[in-house]
């Protein structure tokens, strides 16, 4: 099973982010052949965790026919269907290969009739996890995907991870909850229409990461795939965040990758270190939340407005 690499006192996790591009497949046999690929070449580079990004799923719509990858409804319905699957194919995958292995996020149709964004997360053991996404997008809004209300964290034998989906990671108090909640690294699976979005999460992952003195990696969606109205265009990287301190990063960025351009990035996080920097960095940014004017319960803010009016 995989586990933390332990060199002195470090505690490095190996993560292997996609950067995920949509093909236009045949058959759904095409797509366990492409997945079983991506994941043995991170296995093989040696990654401990495999991450794949926010929808990869609907890939799966583009092997059942245009009537459902054209259409966004029918999309939702079908990759939803195939969602217990698609887990149980990535949950071999694990075991196989001794990896952990975020699963690509998808339609998940509720009990209560209503669709949710969810990524499973799976063990070398075949032990998983599930978390919906919290915060809804204008666009996930208009395709009748609902918020979850539960924020799950992971005990590994990598350390305790969170999931924070895409726009989920633009939310302070998402994170914090799970820094809280001892989590040493959020995962982030995105997907970004234009390099705009991209910043915009690449930017709420830095700033989680300085707030929390935590890790934070992406995996994004990539490239065009004109055949579905779902994901038809997207962009951006895989970055690897941490605060920006002496000894851990002068910048706060270990590692981009190249805008655009599919494939793997894998970098290396030293958990240990990051625990340090907690009680012992330039800044105490975690241990110091509590003190902001407004923190509730802790720091009542009194506002004045002052009137320089003539």
């Amino acid at each position: 099973m995989a586990a933390k690499l332990v060199k002195g006192n470090s505690k490095f996790v190996r993560v292997a982010a996609a950067q995920y591009q949509f093909d236009q497949l045949e058959t759904l046999d095409d797509w366990r052949l492409k997945i079983a690929q991506w994941v043995k070449d991170a296995a093989d580079g040696g990654g401990d965790l495999l991450m794949f990004p926010e929808y990869a799923a609907i890939e799966q719509a583009s092997a059942l026919g245009t009537a459902v990858f054209g259409n966004l409804q029918s999309t939702l319905r079908e990759v939803s269907r195939l969602e217990q699957e698609r887990v149980d194919f990535h949950r071999e995958l694990a075991v196989e290969h001794k990896v952990h292995i975020l699963v690509g996020s998808g339609p998940s149709l509720g009990e209560d009739g209503k669709y949710y964004n969810q990524a499973h997360l799976i063990s070398p053991s075949g032990s998983s996890g599930v978390q919906s996404k919290l915060m809804m997008t204008p666009f996930e809004v208009e395709w009748g995907i609902c918020a979850g209300d539960r924020i799950q964290v992971f005990d590994t034998d990598l350390g305790r991870l969170g999931i924070a989906i895409c726009y989920d990671i633009e939310f302070p108090l998402i994170a914090r909850a799970m820094a809280c909640s001892g989590v040493e690294l959020i995962l982030v699976p995105s997907c970004t229409e234009r390099i705009s979005g991209y910043h915009r999460v690449r930017t709420g992952a830095m700033a989680r990461a300085l707030e929390n003195t935590i890790a934070v990696v992406s995996s994004p969606t990539v490239g065009e795939a004109l055949w579905s109205p779902a994901v038809d265009m997207n962009c951006g990287a895989a970055g690897f965040y941490v605060p920006a301190e002496a000894g851990v990063s002068d910048t706060g960025i270990l590692m981009q990758g190249e805008m655009d351009k599919p494939g793997w990035v894998l970098g290396e996080f030293d958990l240990a270190a990051l625990e340090k920097t907690r009680k012992t960095g330039e800044m105490r940014n975690f241990t110091d939340w509590v003190r902001q004017p407004g923190e509730s319960d802790m720091s009542p803010c009194h506002i004045d407005v002052i009137n320089l009016r003539e």
